[in-house]
């Protein structure tokens, strides 16, 4: 076995500055991005919503590839597959928590009484 193959299961994309500082650089631009969105008129109040998802979800994928290392290649996909089911469990634990609310609100109100109702 020669050297090169010992160390190709180790995952491939490990840490470098130049990694880091690109991710950093990304997100830093697309935080502004998201500050400008909201701050300046440039983007129409029925986009500003869809806008601020779109590059949340960009930086939420550069963080997971760029600090997290995160992504499909052969050495990655149990990693990504553990982090997919995480996040489809909290997804779940965080809508049922929702609805639960949701409901002892609607459920726990005061029923309203009218004038002629009392005793």
């Amino acid at each position: 076995m020669s050297a090169d193959a010992s160390g190709s299961d180790h995952g491939g994309g490990h840490a470098t500055l130049k990694g880091y500082v690109l991710g950093l650089l990304l997100c830093l631009v697309l935080t502004g991005a998201s500050f400008g969105v909201v701050m300046t008129g440039l983007v129409p109040p029925a986009l500003r919503l869809t806008a601020i998802v779109v590059l949340c979800v960009v930086q939420l994928v550069a963080q997971l590839m760029l600090f997290l290392h995160i992504g499909a290649g052969r050495s990655q996909r149990e990693n990504t597959g553990i982090f997919l089911c995480t996040a489809f469990l909290i997804a779940i634990v965080v809508a049922g928590s929702l609805w639960v609310m949701h409901n002892a609100t609607q459920n726990m109100m005061p029923m309203q009484t009218g004038a002629g109702a009392g005793a």
